[in-house]
């Protein structure tokens, strides 16, 4: 597998993923992690972001504690959990699993430093004024998932040219939601294609979406980032198996339980990441001096044997593009 890394920082050494912390020290520092997302699909993330801490020089149990707070694709629980972690007080919050959860932290408080990772725009999302000199006490890594919309159509046109109906699952109440929606719906004019926007932002809203779809005859989807959605990768990569859709997703997790081809950031780098700021603040450094780190490499990957169960054929000049075809 290749891996692609962002912007700046060392990689590090492994760990293990609990769920909460045990046998701490009375003197370690105390971190907030929370997250819009659940427990059940982060263990990848989690174990990322104590990599990162344990590069500076922090090992859950022995010299740090964490308490974990998740929303699990509930994102008004979020600004509860927020306020849960502040009052507690934790020595630094992160927040995780999508740009609401930052949001949920800044609100809650503006003295305790906040290390966020969002997929949209962060400073149009109102989470720092500056990417470079982001200041106060917010600082985080933004993926930019939501900006890669256009270029993952243009993927899935690649595969399937034929095709000029397709369908975009997306949560309209995330943040980023209706900016992706529009960025997708711009690049589908140029390329004479159709766009059918299918609102899921709750879990009994994804089976009727499909439904939707197929009754007219999408004939591809587009998934967008969201959390929520991640959360539910399982139900939607096999419902699109089901209807025999190819589909393109944000984030490799999709890929990894069955999907089809996903084009985006290494999301376990960015949760290291996050862990790596995490410990330089615990160390001392100031949240509004860090850049908001970004991504400078993509990955597209591609699994075969999804394609052949959907009989289709991978164009070379797309099998050339990938960075990890799975067998």
């Amino acid at each position: 597998m290749k891996r692609r890394e962002f912007i700046t920082l060392l990689g590090g050494a492994a760990a293990g993923w609990p769920l909460a912390a045990h046998a701490q020290q009375t003197t370690s520092p105390v971190i907030g992690f929370m997250s819009g997302r659940s427990p059940a699909e982060s263990a990848g993330a989690v174990a990322a972001f104590r990599r990162g801490l344990a590069e500076g020089g922090y090992v859950e149990g022995k010299n740090v504690a964490i308490e974990y707070r998740w929303a699990n694709g509930h994102y008004d629980r979020l600004p509860s959990l927020a306020a849960e972690l502040a009052g507690r007080p934790v020595a630094v919050l992160a927040a995780t699993g999508g740009s609401v959860s930052g949001l949920a932290a800044k609100a809650a408080t503006t003295t305790i430093p906040i290390v966020f990772s969002s997929g949209g725009d962060a400073v149009k999302l109102g989470l720092v004024p500056s990417l470079n000199r982001p200041g106060d006490n917010v600082t985080g890594v933004n993926l930019v998932f939501g900006a890669l919309g256009p270029k993952r159509l243009g993927l899935l046109h690649e595969l399937i040219p034929n095709a000029t109906t397709i369908a975009m699952l997306v949560n309209l109440d995330y943040p980023s939601g209706a900016a992706e929606v529009q960025d997708v719906q711009a690049a589908a004019r140029t390329l004479g294609m159709d766009i059918g926007v299918f609102n899921t932002p709750r879990e009994q809203d994804i089976e009727p979406a499909f439904a939707a779809l197929v009754e007219q005859k999408r004939a591809g989807l587009l998934v967008a980032d969201d959390p929520f959605l991640q959360a539910q990768r399982d139900r939607v990569v096999r419902l699109a198996a089901h209807h025999q859709l190819p589909a393109i997703y944000y984030v490799r997790d999709f890929v990894d339980v069955g999907g089809l081809m996903s084009y985006g950031p290494d999301i376990e780098d960015a949760y290291r990441l996050v862990g790596v700021y995490t410990a330089r603040i615990l160390k001392g450094e100031k949240p509004g001096d860090l850049p908001v780190l970004q991504p400078t490499k993509f990955d597209l990957v591609i699994n075969l044997k999804t394609a052949r169960t959907l009989g289709l054929d991978i164009p070379p000049t797309l099998l050339a593009l990938a960075d990890e075809v799975i067998e």
